[in-house]
């Protein structure tokens, strides 16, 4: 503003004028105080390393796999073929003799041939469905006069006109190999040669849902009696909203749970009252005070050092993942280890650690937060030394939710809450099924039809 202008106004003018122009100013300075802020903190972050699934809890697909290296490939030493096994049964043999010598013509006796070549051809009859047409015949008695009809013939139920072995498949091509319904219809016409709609097989998991929830029940009860629990979770999508699988794994049993929540509540609602003697899981609050005491998985831990030691630290994270690589280590050993030399191996753990704990604070904050948390944590690092039954880590659960995650990549999740029901149902019923020796579709079969999935001790 102009000299001439300022010199027209009046002092109550001028002094608004500057009061106008301070209070600007002060918004200006606060505003850059705030960027400010702003700059230090993002340029602090660029000196973090990155989160990646080798030191932090990412799943493998958030990972950037690198490219191998163009190498050129060494020549193979040739070495003897392996066969493959004959079959010990054949369902047919045939065997092919000579006549006459392809060269000669001479004649050929049985007596001139001893030698076998024996070889197995492998191959699939003609899929086609099985139809059973039944005609129930209806008339008026006689004597009453009541029009009376025929009951139908066992294993031949009105109503749906899929048998139990087309729906046992259904469900296990479903729920196994992550088939959506579209998918489904286009595979059980072109290679079983069933005409089925998406309706029909949403009707066949819908009435499923009974026979495979009592099927789980004594899987619940079975897991929630073992001394042992291992837990883990992921996520899971059920009406468009994000929901949460939780896996819950005893020695004989594994049960799933798919719920709208995160939260402990979850655990707590399932075990019902059951407390195990231990519980296994990574460091994640709703997996904590489950078990009377608790085993923290090392390979969790392993990637929490790793990202400590790429953050900076040189001191504390390195010595905390040698000792954990040990102690895993000695877990791998337990099987060939007497008693008293694994309570000498924990006792030397525990001083190791407290060497550890008892040095000064780290300075980076990956490190120091790592710190921190073993101070609060440490006695639930070596439980499984002593106790042969407790694993040190949890990798069992995170392979048991692992077809979970690739079912909801491949299909996008439930409509409604009652599939994601079902599902649980089943994953449960198909993992104990496996833990006794049964394959996934034996195991569907047994629970659709009432029967035991895990097998009796």
């Amino acid at each position: 503003m102009k000299r001439e202008i300022l010199l027209t106004y009046s002092k109550e003018s001028l002094v608004d004028l500057v009061l106008a122009q301070q209070a600007q100013i002060d918004r200006l300075l606060a505003e850059v105080t705030r960027l400010s802020a702003r700059v230090r903190e993002l340029e602090a972050k660029l000196n973090v390393p990155p989160k990646t699934p080798d030191n932090s809890s990412l799943p493998p697909s958030k990972g950037q796999k690198p490219d191998l290296p163009k190498e050129r490939k060494k020549r193979r030493h040739s070495h003897a073929g392996v066969a493959r096994a004959l079959a010990e049964n054949p369902d047919r043999i045939i065997d092919a003799r000579l006549t006459a010598c392809p060269h000669c013509a001479h004649a050929f006796g049985a007596a001139d041939q001893p030698e076998v070549h024996a070889y197995d051809h492998i191959d699939l009859p003609p899929i086609k469905p099985i139809i059973t047409r039944i005609n129930r015949y209806h008339g008026d008695c006689p004597c009453c006069g009541l029009h009376v009809g025929a009951p139908h013939p066992e294993g031949f139920p009105p109503g749906s006109p899929f048998g139990a072995e087309l729906r046992a498949l259904i469900i296990h091509l479903h729920i196994t190999q992550a088939i959506s319904f579209e998918r489904l219809v286009i595979m059980m016409d072109e290679v079983f040669g069933v005409t089925i709609s998406e309706g029909a097989i949403a009707n066949i998991l819908a009435r499923a849902e009974a026979p495979l929830v009592a099927a789980a029940e004594p899987i619940a009860d079975a897991v929630r009696a073992s001394p042992v629990i291992g837990s883990d979770e992921t996520s899971a999508r059920v009406g468009g909203s994000n929901w949460w699988q939780w896996v819950l794994l005893g020695s004989t049993a594994i049960c799933h749970v798919i719920a709208d929540t995160r939260a402990a509540s979850v655990v707590a609602d399932f075990l019902n009252g059951a407390r195990p003697e231990v519980w296994v899981a990574d460091r994640y609050a709703g997996q904590n005070r489950h078990g009377t005491v608790r085993q923290i998985c090392l390979a969790h831990l392993l990637r929490d050092a790793k990202y400590a030691i790429e953050d900076g630290d040189d001191g504390f994270a390195p010595g905390f993942r040698w000792l954990l690589l040990r102690a895993v280590a000695i877990g791998k050993r337990r099987d060939e280890l007497k008693d008293t030399t694994l309570a000498n191996h924990h006792r030397d753990l525990e001083k190791r650690l407290d060497r550890l704990l008892s040095g000064p604070m780290p300075e980076r904050p990956a490190a120091r937060r790592l710190f921190r948390a073993m101070r609060r944590d440490r006695a639930d690092l070596f439980r499984f030394v002593t106790r042969r039954d407790v694993p040190y880590t949890n990798n069992a659960c995170e392979r048991a939710l692992r077809p979970s995650v690739i079912f909801r990549k491949v299909t996008g999740g439930f409509r409604a809450e009652w599939g994601a029901k079902v599902y649980a149902a089943a994953a449960s019923i198909i993992a104990t099924g496996r833990l006794h020796g049964r394959s996934a579709l034996a195991a569907i079969k047994a629970a659709l039809a009432g029967e035991p999935v895990m097998q009796s001790a």
